[in-house]
């Protein structure tokens, strides 16, 4: 709070004490002024009264978002699973399964052309598959961590079966890793050989599954506040998408939230168009129970301390998740640090790679080949804590997408010629990529 109250006191912040609007005022005979006035109220009407970082209507989803040619090949109320169109004449046997937060849309990861994660796996010859989540309404509020894994449990026997293979990577970015970790625990806990060995190698992209890290989030853990946010989201059966906007923004509040009051109100300045923010203003809500659930891992740090959680009839131990995994973080993350997401290499059981990107948290997973400015680290003393890590690993120019395709292709098995066509007999294609789920507006 003494935060956003210091950030908000900043002179900067009024028209009479910021010489730049000032002047705009002045040079533009006061245009800009009215120009600012308008945005407000408009944001006033339509935005919670936050200023908007970007303009809304710059971006059509399927149209300038989400483009990766695919379809959609199998749909439950919970999610839809896309398959993308090969690009290449062979592919890897063995797919890779993509699972997004269900916190937000999964199209960060297709934004644009030259810009899209899917479109670069794609192209490295893997046969790859999105899950799309549905933005859920009041009556799906009681859905919680058991249902979104199970969904993902079904879309792995989609994708084996469509592809005919029974085995398969997983690649769980942030919210969605925390999902994955509880799936491949409930899969190395089977009984069934075939249960053991469907996911042959996993990766975390800037996920945190122990707590215990200091991070900004953190300002949002006392007992009380956590508790109030849990009835909130209880009695509305789920906490919107600008709920948790607001609570993502409260933590940068000089980034994001003055920065764009200044330009859009003092300044009027026309809205910026970029593709990340729109994406981000494309808010989604998330069910109040799943909402509780992660609260409570959130609280208690639970996920990590083995058999404190249960999901789908079986208590967590992140140790015996002992398949290849591939471990990332972002070195200027805010909201997962990464010395936290480093943790996840000791928590698990198996071999693991950790590669630190220099970004943030969404900038490091927008992440294409040919930025000269993208740097990572990796290599460093395996088992030895982040620190020691850090001190004895290798600077590199370029960016972890490419890493992360060699490190995959390796675990996916021989090459064999490309599909014709997408879907099978039993998962036909229903409707073109990116789907129905991504559109939903679902207040």
């Amino acid at each position: 709070m003494a935060n956003i109250v210091t950030s908000a006191a900043a002179p900067t912040n009024f028209l009479a004490s910021n010489p730049a609007a000032l002047k705009r005022a002045f040079d533009t005979g006061g245009v800009s002024v009215a120009r600012g006035a308008r945005q407000w109220w408009r944001d006033v009407r339509s935005n919670g009264g936050m200023p908007s970082q970007t303009d809304p209507g710059a971006f059509e989803v399927g149209t300038d978002l989400a483009v990766t040619p695919g379809a959609v090949v199998d749909r439950d109320e919970l999610a839809e699973i896309i398959q993308y169109t090969p690009t290449t004449g062979v592919v890897r046997r063995q797919p890779v399964l993509i699972i997004p937060p269900p916190i937000g849309r999964y199209y960060f990861l297709d934004l644009r052309a030259g810009r899209s994660f899917a479109e670069y796996a794609v192209s490295r010859g893997l046969q790859v598959f999105m899950i799309s989540w549905r933005n859920p309404d009041a009556s799906m509020g009681g859905l919680g961590m058991d249902a979104y894994a199970a969904r993902i449990r079904s879309a792995i026997d989609v994708v084996s079966e469509i592809c005919d293979s029974p085995e398969l990577s997983t690649v769980g970015f942030c919210a969605g890793g925390i999902l994955m970790s509880t799936v491949l625990n409930h899969l190395a806990a089977s009984p069934a050989p075939a249960d053991a060995g469907r996911v042959r190698a996993a990766s975390f992209a800037v996920t945190l599954l122990d707590f215990d890290s200091r991070a900004a989030l953190g300002a949002f853990s006392a007992p009380r506040l956590l508790e109030l946010a849990q009835k909130r989201s209880s009695r509305a059966g789920v906490i919107t998408g600008r709920q948790l906007g607001n609570v993502f923004s409260c933590m940068r509040p000089d980034d994001l939230v003055f920065n764009y009051w200044v330009s859009n109100y003092l300044m009027g300045d026309p809205l910026p168009v970029f593709d990340i923010l729109a994406w981000n203003a494309d808010s989604t809500n998330l069910p109040a129970r799943l909402h509780a659930e992660f609260l409570d891992i959130f609280k208690n740090n639970t996920l990590c301390q083995p058999g404190a959680v249960e999901v789908l009839g079986t208590d967590v131990d992140l140790s015996r998740i002992t398949i290849p995994t591939f471990v990332t973080g972002a070195i200027t993350d805010h909201l997962t640090p990464w010395k936290g997401c480093y943790r996840t290499t000791e928590l698990v059981g198996g071999p693991s790679t950790f590669v630190l990107s220099n970004a943030g948290h969404i900038a490091s997973l927008v992440n294409p080949p040919g930025n000269p400015k993208a740097t990572y680290y990796i290599g460093g003393e395996a088992g030895a804590g982040p620190d020691t890590w850090f001190k004895s690993a290798a600077k590199r120019a370029g960016t972890w997408w490419e890493v992360w395709a060699d490190w995959t292709r390796e675990r996916s098995g021989d090459e064999v010629p490309a599909p014709a066509e997408l879907g099978s007999g039993a998962h036909p294609a229903l409707v073109p990529a990116p789907g129905w789920y991504v559109r939903d507006r679902t207040s």
